[in-house]
């Protein structure tokens, strides 16, 4: 079933508040503009911003897009056959190969995240999503192999996944600072993601492989 009218009316008003919202944090800095200052530009109420967005932060990172399960729900929905480590590294790959908004690789992306990194509040929330998809990742990957509690395993390969995941969007700010173009990061990233998968080994490589 394609989408309703409602549904896209609400998609295309918070698209709008998040572009006017994020317009205005890089002209101004996150910190200096209020949400009353967003709702009026993006002539609505206060009250229907924050019934898209809880919270400010959310206008730059809402929650799908920034979710502690991004990783872990990759290898939750990873194919027969595929191992954890694999299904990340293959998901990477695809919105690298997209130049995904998500990743980083859209035009103007620059700009957006020198604004990220200069208010305290989101450069935190970002740090502290990394630990948060990797603790979730290692639950499910105790889950799915029937780790004991005890097994420090699940949590080793989970670190080496969230590692590899953090390594990416690293090189990419680093890249999109540095003023590279979308399609020159794209493929200086996915060399990165041979030469990592070259360095995993096996054990990594190969945990959590699921049956057919």
């Amino acid at each position: 079933m394609g989408e309703g009218l409602r549904e896209r009316k609400k998609r295309q008003m918070r698209q709008r508040i998040s572009e006017v919202a994020i317009g205005l944090f890089v002209e101004r800095g996150f910190d200096n503009v209020t949400v009353t200052e967003i709702a009026a530009v993006a002539e609505v109420s206060v009250n229907t911003v924050y019934n898209y967005f809880e919270a400010k932060e959310d206008l730059v990172l809402p929650p799908e897009d920034a979710s502690p399960w991004r990783l872990a729900d990759v290898v939750r929905q990873r194919c027969p056959g595929d191992s954890a480590a694999g299904a990340v590294l293959a998901w990477l790959r695809e919105e690298i190969r997209g130049r995904e908004r998500r990743v980083g690789l859209s035009a103007g992306f620059g700009r957006v995240l020198e604004m990220m990194r200069a208010a305290p509040t989101l450069s935190a929330r970002l740090e502290d999503l990394g630990r948060q998809m990797t603790d979730a990742l290692a639950v499910v990957l105790a889950e799915e192999t029937g780790a004991a509690l005890d097994d420090p395993l699940p949590r080793a390969v989970a670190w080496h996944i969230g590692c590899l995941h953090a390594l990416v969007y690293a090189e990419i700010g680093r890249r999109i600072t540095a003023g590279e173009c979308p399609d020159v990061i794209a493929t200086a990233v996915l060399e990165l993601l041979d030469v990592v998968e070259g360095l995993l080994g096996e054990q990594v490589l190969g945990y959590a492989v699921r049956e057919g």
